[in-house]
């Protein structure tokens, strides 16, 4: 009997493997078990294109389900993973469904964190996480004028720039000073925060939301200073938390499934990939949980080489981008607590390279409006460079020259 591969989660990180595992030479059986009734799809638009209805479901959808036939894939939707009893090599579905493996990838993501508050739970209170959730709020959005949000970090922004993008009253709650603040810092969070104000974005900055109230479906958010806002509909981006099942074993769980560089797991012959898996990254020497398409993506790939019995270290440069009205903002980098920003450009415009330095070594860098810095920025990242901060800073050298 052919050894099995079992896949929990039919996510990006299960199409990045699903894309790399025959070619990796692996005989044995896979299959692939999601709890969505979508074939793996791209999750990025969700916030973006697809609110605004530039793109619809079957264009996010990686490949047809005739993808995963011919390459010997037993592709199970609709089917949510219960528990895991490693010992047995066994797992639950809530249908009642056993599947037995050999190895095990748990590729499972992360799920929104919910308000902790009162009226979280009223209709018209909304997360962004899935296919199913964009295409309600997307519904919801041809039906309401005042949307507020609540959290300023991607989701929160892409989905304000959305509602606005479609001419609806937004607000956006954070409780940080600045947007995108913990991912980007207060300088450039401030940058991005006037591009939202000059679209007409109202910013509650440095507030919490303390209730929600409303009768039939939400109507009103209560601030921790006492402001009532209006509103017909609510998104809440806070976060994820890593998504996993009841597991009967010993596998070791650290914000995420623990990993070691090559992917493994504590528990013999288990993996994790994606949003679920917090990995040794060798460059920096230290562990890191990532929360990007990019990652997951080629996190799924790295896993399947490793089943196939060629492990690697996994040690990219974390990436992501991110689209609010016409602005793409692009970011490479390892997430290390930084102490200098160095920036490069116009803040105001904005147009602008900002390095993120630790010790002086280039640890990140965030692209907006200048194209031409992505490829260098990024090989610096991956150099860890160090370079004279004048220089740095003078947005009329070509950072190529700083490569050589």
């Amino acid at each position: 009997m052919p050894e099995t591969c079992l896949v929990i989660g039919a996510g990006v990180a299960a199409f990045g493997f699903a894309n790399a595992i025959r070619d990796a030479g692996y005989q044995g059986r896979v299959v692939i078990v999601g709890a969505e009734e979508f074939p793996p799809y791209e999750r990025p638009p969700l916030s973006k294109a697809y609110l605004l209805g530039k793109k619809h479901e079957d264009d996010l959808i990686y490949r047809p389900l005739s993808f995963y036939e011919e390459r010997g894939i037993t592709l199970v939707l609709g089917e949510r993973i219960a528990t895991l009893d490693l010992q047995a090599r066994s797992a639950q579905a809530e249908s009642g469904k056993t599947y037995h493996f050999d190895q095990l990838v748990l590729a499972t993501g992360a799920n929104p964190i919910r308000l902790p508050i009162p009226g979280a739970e009223l209709p018209g209170v909304r997360v962004l996480r899935s296919m199913a959730d964009a295409r309600a709020l997307r519904d919801d959005l041809h039906r309401v004028e005042r949307v507020l949000v609540i959290g300023g970090g991607f989701i929160g922004c892409e989905v304000a720039a959305s509602a606005r993008t479609l001419g609806k009253q937004v607000t956006l709650v954070e409780t940080m000073p600045v947007l995108l603040g913990r991912a980007l810092g207060e300088q450039i969070g401030s940058a991005i925060a006037r591009v939202h104000e000059r679209r007409g974005v109202v910013l509650r900055l440095g507030r919490r939301v303390e209730a929600l109230e409303g009768r039939a479906r939400v109507e009103r958010a209560i601030l921790d200073d006492g402001t009532v806002l209006p509103c017909d509909l609510v998104v809440v981006g806070i976060g994820v938390r890593p998504a996993l099942p009841a597991i009967d074993g010993e596998l070791e769980i650290d914000n995420g499934v623990v990993v070691d560089a090559t992917c493994a797991a504590s528990a013999p012959g288990v993996w994790a990939a994606g949003d679920v898996a917090r990995w040794w990254h060798p460059t920096i020497q230290r562990a890191i949980r990532v929360e990007h398409y990019d990652n997951a993506l080629a996190m799924g790939a790295a896993v399947a080489k490793a089943v196939a019995g060629q492990p690697e270290p996994y040690a990219p440069v974390p990436s992501f981008w991110s689209d609010q009205y016409d602005l793409t903002i692009q970011y490479y980098g390892y997430p290390v607590e930084w102490d200098e920003i160095i920036v490069r450009g116009d803040l105001d415009q904005p147009a602008f390279t900002a390095f993120y330095l630790a010790s002086g070594r280039i640890f990140g860098a965030v692209i907006v409006g200048r194209p031409k810095d992505m490829r260098p920025a990024r090989r610096l990242v991956e150099r860890l460079a160090q370079v004279d901060r004048a220089v740095l800073s003078d947005p009329e050298v070509d950072l190529r020259t700083l490569l050589s």
